[in-house]
């Protein structure tokens, strides 16, 4: 018997793996659309009956509505790392497993993260933008050598990791804060592990790769931006919920630090999506409204960068998403226990 699988969130970097693979045990149907309480109500009938797993991404919401509408639903599988859009006290009184996909894209999001830190730092996002519009005003671009500057990585994780390598390899010092050290960072790349306001105080970049847990929303908030020297950036590819939007917008207008990027933003599915922003602001909750609407502002400072969570999409990492997710669904059908994050 084949195994219903609704396949929500699809994007068209996800068709390759789909047409290089086969799935003989599942009967799968795909939709663009995130998976939320008004796209459940486009779904047909026979779909909520007969779905036996559901797969999805960040963008979609699973409330306890959501969830109930499935009538014989047995796996939600999340194709991310972060399970705080599934209501998982509502699958876990359902008995529904509930898997996700850990330490993908650490390479990518590594570069990613460079990336950022070389746009911003070399400001080649707003010469670019200069450029192409002719502007032929005096300004000056002029960036730091990056050699010669400080960074804390906050979080050494997979993806902190990887990004203490590069930064060794760049020549900087590297300062770290985590619960957990890790012995071969410090021999591998000299990292000095630190309190987070010693890390704070004397980085010339700081960078978030922890896991969101609800527990640190708004853990850089407006103590921690006075902290920081007015020649300082702060990059974030983690989750937007750690950085607290108003006090970084504070910190941005009165000189606190010298710029952001941000691949990631609270309230991000009503957020900025490729430069466009929710139209009616009366089609997101009151909770996002000033976040969006700070966003709006920010977005045009010369010495910000947004870019829409694209930092792990490589086709390495979303072919290694898919494929542990396929892997994650057969063992937890069997009655394995690996891939279940709750």
């Amino acid at each position: 018997m084949s195994i219903n699988l609704l396949v929500f969130d699809y994007r068209d970097t996800e068709k390759a793996f789909f047409a290089n693979n086969s799935f003989p045990n599942f009967h799968i149907k795909f939709f663009s659309e995130s998976l939320n309480e008004q796209t459940v109500k486009n779904l047909s009938q026979e779909d909520l009956d007969s779905a036996m797993v559901i797969s999805v991404f960040i963008d979609s919401e699973l409330t306890g509505e959501v969830i109930d509408s499935f009538r014989n639903l047995r796996i939600i599988s999340t194709r991310s790392t972060g399970i705080d859009h599934i209501n998982t006290y509502a699958a876990k009184k359902r008995n529904i497993n509930v898997i996700n996909v850990m330490n993908y894209g650490s390479t990518s999001v590594a570069q990613y993260t460079f990336g950022l830190i070389l746009a911003l730092v070399r400001n080649i996002v707003y010469a670019a933008n200069c450029t192409k519009q002719y502007n032929e005003k005096s300004i000056s671009f002029m960036g730091r050598d990056i050699s010669q500057l400080k960074i804390g990585v906050i979080g050494t994780g997979a993806i902190g990791g990887a990004v203490c390598k590069l930064a060794k390899a760049f020549g900087m010092k590297i300062y770290a804060y985590d619960l957990n050290e890790k012995q071969e960072l410090k021999d591998t790349c000299d990292v000095e592990y630190v309190a987070l306001d010693n890390l704070l105080q004397n980085s010339d970049i700081i960078t978030m790769h922890l896991p969101y847990t609800g527990k640190n929303k708004n853990m850089i908030s407006f103590r921690q931006f006075e902290l920081m020297h007015k020649n300082s950036y702060i990059i974030n590819t983690s989750r937007g919920e750690m950085i607290d939007t108003k006090a970084l917008k504070y910190a941005l207008d009165n000189n606190l630090i010298k710029g952001a990027a941000l691949d990631v933003l609270t309230c991000e599915n009503y957020n900025v999506k490729c430069g466009e922003f929710v139209k009616n602001m009366d089609d997101i909750p009151v909770e996002c409204h000033e976040e969006v609407l700070i966003t709006q502002e920010i977005i045009k400072y010369p010495n910000v960068i947004i870019t829409p969570h694209i930092a792990y999409d490589t086709q390495e990492s979303i072919d290694y998403i898919l494929q542990r997710t396929f892997e994650g669904i057969t063992d937890t059908i069997k009655g394995g226990t690996e891939y279940c994050a709750i």
